[in-house]
């Protein structure tokens, strides 16, 4: 029986994910011209074009802003894996994954996101976490492409390692200012693990 297809986007739903892409690209802005610690709530708000109240709706606090962001990556990284046909290797499918991410994601917006959540003390450690999160998910996706128990294991090992190369091409990329495109870093950080663990 074929599936049905997914039910359009209503307007009260498209209105508030319109809403909440206003507030995250005004409150990124606002970031990145006065600094993580120096832009206020009321400031983002009144950018936005909403009240304060309504700020709360969408968001909690500000870190909120920077990491719906960068939930963003974890979210497209698992669809990624998923929309793998490849029949190659697993630590192939998640490089493949994690380079279809980053050429959707525009570079001065993620260089500098990601700077601004290591540049304040309050949002380095949940950044750190995100990268735990991005590899749960990333096992997750790659388990359903190679289901079975015996599998699980190895996959996770691919998953552990996949976003540390990720991670460590994120810091190259940023010490050398973005001057080559963040998939070049990434492709030689699995390029090196593979021929390490070869």
């Amino acid at each position: 029986m074929p599936k049905d297809d997914p039910k359009p986007e209503g307007l009260r739903a498209r209105k508030r994910r319109q809403t909440l892409q206003r507030i995250a690209e005004v409150g990124l802005k606002l970031f990145q011209a006065k600094g993580y610690e120096a832009a206020t709530l009321d400031e983002i708000a009144a950018a936005a074009g909403i009240s304060r109240r309504t700020f709360f709706y969408y968001f909690k606090s500000k870190d909120d802003i920077l990491l719906a962001y960068l939930d963003g990556f974890t979210d497209a990284l698992k669809a990624s894996v998923l929309e793998s046909s490849s029949a190659g290797a697993p630590l192939d499918v998640a490089r493949d994954a994690v380079l279809k991410v980053v050429a959707r994601s525009e570079p001065t917006q993620t260089i500098a996101t990601v700077r601004l959540v290591r540049d304040s003390k309050a949002m380095r450690a949940r950044g750190q976490a995100g990268y735990l999160q991005r590899e749960q998910a990333l096992h997750a996706a790659l388990c359903e492409l190679w289901p079975g128990k015996a599998r699980r294991e190895g996959l996770r090992f691919v998953a552990m390692a996949s976003m540390g190369a990720t991670r460590l091409a994120v810091d190259t990329w940023l010490a050398h200012g973005g001057k080559r495109p963040l998939a070049n870093y990434i492709q030689d950080a699995f390029k090196t693990l593979k021929a390490e663990i070869c």
